[in-house]
């Protein structure tokens, strides 16, 4: 009681696309009475019985939804096996005193909270229950989103990484770069289940079929093994990519290093490779077992690996409308991961919403493979691309001009020098293009993406054209 469940319920369903189910409501919805009103007429005891059935059918539901269970209904056998069986289980963690003070505030009448005393002490007796059925734990609307995506975020978790890695012996995947800087510490903290350590090239010359060829014929993983991938996006994206086809698949853990990784690249099961005639052409969905960001890795990052991450970071708030590349690297990079990882578990497959997370990128990947994937950093082309996408918005959508040149302060991309024919072609094969045509998102305003927009291929070319240079 007091801890909010509601409130963040709410919230939650909201940023999933998902149902909410308050069981309380909805017991009181079946009732047709209040449950203080049935407390004082038939008693606790029959209350439970009837909660414990209506959780059980709630828990069994197939549909996806977000259910806030009440405080009491841990206590039923039943209820507890439900939860193990059918539902992804979070603890909202609230000292017994706020939550006492949150339920005066609210002035409802809570049978089972009349007395502080008696409040700590029911607290205390559930406590245990709450904790062996919870799978993670969470203070906020963020913290919960993460938690059911699987992703960590602390400063400091590179140590905690056996602790946090599930299942038994790991393989360690690194660029040569990487490695020497974070590596021992990987490994120091992988102890006895570290089984073997592959290098990978640093950079987009590792995504590609030779290197995965070279690690799936080195790796002695069993299924049911874990493989670690440590670094930045293209690590983790080739990383992924070989554990998902490597016995048809075996989990993997993403570790990311740089800013783009934490804050984009590394999070929501998307791995690929590429080919000469375009970027992440070749791949696969397969979500991380769990993905390990700590904040605190950024601390080394080269000053153009930094600014070439702000992209993903302007990129994220322009979506969710929230001048996020304003707050501090923790803050910045918790609220990054939780957007994308909620869009991200709303549309696995990247059929829906999620294809949001492409503003910008459909100029910018073809910038990339028109550059050979030499020269021009992931983030410096979605710098580029961001500002083609505002600018066709403006034209199109109404979009203030005022964010087109935003991009341009905060990013500052310049022109590249790269042959504008090749890269029209890599923009006629991007992946969002239909019938030889790109769908690209835009913005009518921040926080409001359009999806699919069709441009005249003309203006296409011509914000293609504008973004390169002698």
């Amino acid at each position: 009681m007091g801890a909010g469940k509601t409130t963040l319920g709410i919230q939650v369903a909201e940023r999933l696309g998902r149902r909410f189910i308050d069981l309380d409501h909805e017991l009181e919805r079946q009732l047709r009475t209040t449950l203080p009103q049935f407390f004082a007429e038939r008693g606790e005891a029959e209350f439970r019985i009837l909660e414990t059935a209506a959780a059980a059918d709630v828990l069994r539901d197939r549909k996806p939804a977000v259910v806030a269970l009440g405080g009491g209904a841990i206590a039923a056998e039943p209820v507890r096996q439900a939860l193990a069986e059918h539902a992804f289980s979070v603890l909202i963690e609230v000292e017994p005193d706020e939550a006492w003070e949150r339920v005066r505030r609210e002035g409802r009448d809570r049978p089972l909270a009349r007395e502080l005393a008696d409040f700590r002490a029911l607290h205390a007796r559930r406590r245990p229950l709450y904790e062996r059925a919870a799978q993670a734990r969470a203070r906020d609307v963020d913290g919960v989103v993460l938690a059911a995506g699987g992703v960590h975020v602390g400063t400091g978790s590179l140590e905690l990484l056996g602790e946090l890695i599930p299942g038994g012996r790991v393989a360690l995947v690194a660029d040569t770069h990487v490695a020497g800087i974070h590596g021992a510490a990987a490994q120091l903290a992988l102890g006895g289940r570290l089984a073997s350590i592959h290098e990978l090239p640093p950079g987009e010359a590792a995504k590609r079929i030779a290197v995965c060829e070279r690690l799936w014929r080195s790796l002695e993983l069993e299924r049911g093994e874990t493989l670690v991938a440590l670094g930045g996006g293209c690590t983790t994206d080739v990383a992924g990519f070989v554990s998902a086809t490597y016995l048809r698949g075996i989990d993997w853990v993403a570790v990311p290093t740089s800013l783009v990784g934490q804050v984009d690249a590394a999070l929501g099961g998307k791995t690929a490779i590429d080919l000469p005639e375009g970027k992440n052409l070749v791949g696969a969905f397969h979500w991380p077992a769990r993905t390990v960001v700590d904040p605190g890795l950024l601390e080394t990052l080269p000053a153009r690996e930094r600014a070439a991450g702000m992209a993903e970071v302007v990129k994220t708030g322009l979506l969710a409308g929230q001048p996020l590349w304003e707050l501090p690297d923790a803050a910045l990079v918790r609220s990054c991961a939780a957007f994308k990882t909620a869009l991200c578990l709303r549309d696995p497959s990247d059929r829906g919403p999620r294809r949001a997370l492409n503003l910008g990128h459909t100029f910018a990947h073809a910038l990339e493979a028109a550059a050979g994937y030499e020269g021009l950093g992931h983030g410096e082309a979605v710098a580029l691309g961001l500002l083609a996408a505002t600018r066709l918005s403006v034209r199109h959508l109404g979009l203030d001009p005022a964010v087109p040149a935003q991009v341009e302060e905060l990013l500052g991309p310049r022109p590249v020098a790269v042959d504008v024919e090749a890269a029209w072609r890599a923009l006629r094969r991007d992946k969002k293009a239909e019938g030889g045509l790109p769908r690209l998102v835009l913005l009518e305003a921040p926080g409001k993406p359009v999806l699919d927009f069709e441009v005249p291929e003309a203006e296409v070319r011509a914000a293609l054209g504008a973004l390169v240079g002698g």
